[in-house]
């Protein structure tokens, strides 16, 4: 099992919201510290996932992805920071809560067990875990609303229409549909008349269709970055509301400046992207944010990564609007730097229609990987579905691709290669022979560069097309009748080694995809370091005379 390494930062219980100038922002004096920055660091994320259920397949999606670039960057020899976690606050946690007798911290707790373990599950290698409830967290989002609001960014007013508490969004008369009713997902719609405090967005509208149209790549796919440009030159932004009373929803963050109010749990939660970086003492955050800054005494700390901006958010479609609007206009206002990319995955339908635990037609990605490995599950969901359009979950269709090409394919071709190194070399790696290296470059090159273009889909094909060449050898060469003539000898060693180095070569590349199987693969060859390095795919590092180890099946074929 892989170590997730998870800061364990326990969740800290609410106190009366500060006065403004009770509220501890860094004294401007430390922002003349001239401090020569650490190297930044590759940092990803995933969005934080509502605490109001259990993990989903969509949930697993999202993390694997995550996952598998971070793993790729660690392979190139990129520092690299992973970021997951809870969103814990909002009416509806309230609501469950008190519907199980609980107190929301409690009801949070013991679900945030739950997603902590689903990470191990998955084997991710998230460096850290937030949780919207913790100290470090509300600290920066509070130091967020009292720079804004010190710069003139909110005002107050009295909102009357309508309010979604399935959604916790306040809804118009375009939102109605031409019955007059809204649309089911909304859940129950009340009639609702209350003050709050708004953030100004119209006035950034120009400005941020100006900057997607000079960052293409600032929304994966394009099509994406398309539907949020046409909603932006076709729509006139609302204000956001970013509170609400206390009197109402006491489950939140208070407002530094007005404790009447806390805050509107969408603010709450794009923040954690820079809390986190902040509460670690980023010195590429604003200096009012940053909770441990660098000092002249102590320039340099690992303990202090330079993390921010964010090179990805990996988001799925229906959140697209939060993180490609809302969440540039808020870094811009507090004079942050801007992510790199926003790349955004569809949905799974299963068997063709959308999952519903009422028609039971889900998938429980902790069954699908007790019963068949989290490789399998991770292969699966990585070589069915690219990252932009929905994707469609059958069992037929999992244990057909586990059948021919885990069990059949990749499995079959490490079992009989390292098999027969045992039984015609005694488990010896005979001399090295170049007669598939050019195949292996040509994959090792080309995975690489469709890994660096977040390709995982297309790099999975590209690593299946050097599973089928080498199986398509093992036919062609047939080494168990070159065995039995001993005037082949050479041949023999030539076929085995090229046989047993295409497999090493495999675990290389597939270690971010499949790093359980990679492990294995590697330990089966008597190798002992890990398969991390993409430096290590060059032909020719299997030394003769090594003695692999006992080979033993990878994708166990199982009667279905």
């Amino acid at each position: 099992m892989i170590s997730v390494n998870v800061l364990n930062c326990e969740a800290a219980s609410f106190q009366k919201a500060p006065t403004p100038s009770k509220l501890k922002l860094l004294p401007s004096a430390r922002k003349s510290v001239k401090v020569k920055r650490m190297s930044k660091r590759f940092y990803i994320t995933t969005a934080i996932d509502y605490v109001n259920g259990q993990p989903h397949l969509g949930h697993a999606y999202e993390k694997v992805i995550a996952d598998v670039i971070a793993r790729a960057k660690r392979s190139l020899g990129q520092e690299t920071f992973f970021l997951t976690g809870l969103d814990e606050h909002g009416q509806k946690v309230q609501q469950a809560a008190i519907a199980e007798g609980k107190s929301p911290q409690a009801y949070c707790d013991e679900l945030a067990a739950t997603w902590k373990a689903f990470a191990v599950k998955l084997e991710l290698t998230n460096n850290d875990f937030v949780r919207t409830t913790q100290t470090r967290h509300k600290e920066v989002v509070q130091a967020i609303l009292a720079r804004l609001y010190e710069q003139g960014h909110f005002y107050k007013k009295v909102y009357r229409g309508f309010y979604s508490t399935r959604e916790e969004t306040f809804l118009t008369e375009k939102d109605r549909r031409p019955d007059g009713t809204f649309d089911p997902a909304y859940g129950e719609v009340a009639e609702l008349e209350e003050e709050n405090y708004y953030f100004k967005l119209r006035s950034h509208q120009e400005w941020l269709i100006g900057y997607l149209e000079k960052n293409p790549s600032f929304v994966c796919p394009d099509y994406r970055r398309n539907e949020v440009l046409g909603f932006l030159r076709n729509h006139l932004l609302e204000d956001l509301c970013i509170s609400r009373p206390a009197s109402r929803l006491n489950w939140g963050i208070p407002l530094p400046f007005d404790a009447n109010f806390v805050t509107y749990v969408w603010f709450d939660a794009l923040t954690n992207y820079i809390s986190i970086p902040a509460a670690l003492g980023d010195p590429g955050v604003p200096p009012e944010l940053n909770r441990h800054p660098p000092t002249s005494a102590n320039p340099n700390s690992d303990a202090q990564p330079a993390l921010w901006p964010a090179d990805i958010h990996v988001i799925g479609k229906d959140i697209l609007k939060f993180h490609s609007v809302y969440w540039p206009i808020m870094l811009k206002a507090i004079g942050a730097p801007l992510p790199k990319q926003i790349l955004v995955h569809g949905w799974w339908q299963k068997d063709g229609q959308k999952m519903s635990k009422s028609t039971g037609n889900v998938v429980d990605p902790i069954a699908v990987i007790d019963e068949w490995g989290v490789d399998a599950f991770r292969f699966y969901v990585l070589r069915e579905l690219d990252i932009g359009p929905d994707g469609n979950w059958t069992d037929a269709g999992f244990r057909a691709r586990y059948s021919a090409e885990l069990a059949n394919g990749l499995g079959n071709l490490v079992n009989r290669s390292l098999s027969m190194l045992k039984r015609y070399r005694n488990g010896m790696v005979p001399p090295v022979s170049n007669e598939l290296s050019a195949d292996a470059e040509r994959v090792v090159a080309e995975t690489l560069a469709l890994l660096e273009q977040n390709q995982l889909q297309s790099a999975l094909q590209s690593i299946w097309s050097l599973v089928t060449k080498a199986n398509q050898y093992v036919d062609h060469t047939a080494p168990f009748k070159l065995a039995k003539d001993p005037a082949k000898a050479a041949r023999l060693d030539e076929v085995l080694y090229n046989l047993a180095e295409v497999c090493r070569i495999l675990a290389v590349l597939l270690w971010p995809f499949l790093p359980s199987t990679a492990s294995k693969i590697h330990g089966q060859l008597g190798l002992e370091e890990a398969p991390d390095r993409f430096a290590a795919a060059r032909w020719g590092g299997l030394t003769p005379g090594l003695a692999i180890g006992a080979p033993t099946p990878l994708f166990p074929r199982k009667e279905v």
